[in-house]
């Protein structure tokens, strides 16, 4: 597979690695720029905590949103480039038209169903009388960009899936950028708040979307929307969505979570604690974004090279994913437990809501070090196209560990805040060693067994 000069099938593991993985890294650094900066400016509002709250109570519906894009992109991405190894453009271009039309589709729902009925369902998520108004001001605007969401993240998967990934970065770093300029304009300038942060936002999503379709309709793109293949073929519709239920339920379960955070934080520590949630949730992002940029620019040398049958090239390309995810992971740990004041200090100063977020930072981020594991191991899953064992894990985490001790925990502890933080690191250590022990059993199981044959085959 020949794109940008880049040989999926016979480069230098490592110097691919860095290739793809570079710009998908950096796209994911300023992704996080992308989804934290309102926040930044909104934290330095009058009544900023209060404010950042109510932000907070709406961005389980924003999970939700771009849940639906990494169902499409994600469980499809993989599947156009195994077709790619397998030499069949034709069929990786039906993957990427489909998805396209499915993402148009999701689209549509996803605007109506949530603007009718956002203020209960933000009632439902904690939203107090204090914060609801945020809440639906930013919410409002932001619903009106909800196609431009799906189209960018969805389909970006395509570009950095063909070995693009400069191409990628761009559309983060276009929006990013737009984002960073427009929201001072908008939120102090205008004196628009949260509307302004949210206006930002959908504009920069707008000229990002432009920006994805604008490549993969030109020429430079291998694979390209096709208008004979935009009629969904159920098939394909099933195999993808099968296999991008995993991120799915990755992305759209940390909306649960809030929303279980928030109800139990409510209860047991008010707006102030709500705040500190949305603080550390964007410090997850921070932490955990570029391991998957990472994982993202491997997906494609896994995905091809296990479609191509090249084990030797898909267990190397795993064993240095699993080693620098590890790696950064505990270094952010060490990081965190030292200095909390310093991550904090990025979004607020107001001392009662620092002071109650550095000390559940310590608590909340305890077991980040081992994440680096399940990232891995997880992403790998995916690249090679097991959806079954994605799901599992990806509901083993949140749906059957984070849910339930998010809500038991408080029965057992007499500081019942810090057990709700605590939650967590649990959920986390227990939800890594089972990955590992999974992709472990899979590894000597799966992969070998295809180098057999294919060392018989060959003799």
């Amino acid at each position: 597979m020949e794109s940008l000069n880049t040989d999926l099938g016979k480069e230098s593991i490592g110097k691919l690695i860095f290739k793809l993985s570079t710009p998908a890294i950096i796209a994911q650094l300023v992704n996080v720029l992308y989804n934290i900066v309102d926040r930044i400016f909104i934290g330095r509002m009058t009544n900023g905590d209060i404010a950042m709250a109510g932000v907070g109570v709406a961005f389980p519906i924003i999970l939700i949103v771009s849940a639906f894009s990494a169902l499409v992109g994600m469980g499809g991405a993989p599947l156009a480039a195994i077709k790619m190894g397998e030499k069949d453009n034709e069929g990786a271009e039906k993957i990427l038209s489909n998805s396209f039309m499915l993402l148009i589709i999701l689209s549509i729902i996803l605007t109506v169903g949530f603007s009718i009925f956002k203020e209960p369902i933000l009632w439902t998520f904690g939203a107090s009388n204090a914060t609801i108004g945020y809440a639906v001001d930013y919410i409002t605007i932001y619903l009106l960009g909800t196609i431009f969401v799906q189209i960018s993240l969805g389909m970006n998967q395509y570009i950095n899936t063909q070995g693009f990934a400069k191409i990628g970065m761009l559309t983060v770093v276009i929006g990013a950028v737009i984002n960073v300029i427009l929201d001072p304009i908008l939120i102090f300038g205008f004196n628009l708040g949260v509307k302004g942060a949210a206006l930002a936002t959908v504009t920069a999503q707008g000229v990002s979307a432009i920006w994805v379709l604008k490549f993969l309709l030109g020429k430079k793109s291998i694979l390209k929307i096709r208008k004979k293949f935009l009629k969904l073929d159920k098939k394909i519709i099933f195999n993808i969505v099968s296999l991008g239920v995993s991120p799915f339920i990755m992305q759209s379960t940390e909306s649960i979570v809030l929303i279980s955070l928030n109800s139990q934080l409510a209860k047991y520590g008010g707006d102030l604690a709500i705040g500190a949630m949305t603080i550390m949730s964007s410090i997850m992002q921070i932490v955990l974004q570029p391991t998957m940029g990472l994982t993202q620019g491997a997906q494609p040398i896994i995905s091809y090279n296990y479609g191509a049958k090249q084990m030797d090239r898909v267990k190397k390309t795993f064993k240095i994913c699993l080693a620098i995810c590890f790696l950064y992971t505990t270094i952010m740990w060490a990081s965190l437990m030292i200095m909390p004041q310093v991550f904090v200090s990025i979004f607020n100063n107001d001392s009662a809501l620092m002071e109650i977020t550095k000390w559940s930072i310590r608590i909340y981020f305890a077991g980040i070090f081992i994440f680096g594991i399940q990232i891995a191991c997880q992403q790998t899953f995916l690249a090679l196209g097991q959806a079954k064992v994605s799901l599992v894990l990806a509901l083993l985490r949140k749906v059957l560990l984070l849910i339930p001790l998010i809500f038991i925990l408080p029965l057992f502890m007499k500081n019942q805040l810090f057990a709700v933080f605590l939650s967590e690191p649990v959920a986390d250590v227990i939800a890594a060693l089972t990955t590992m022990i999974c992709f472990i059993v899979f590894y000597k199981k799966n992969l070998s067994s295809i180098d057999m044959i294919k060392s018989q085959s060959n003799k």
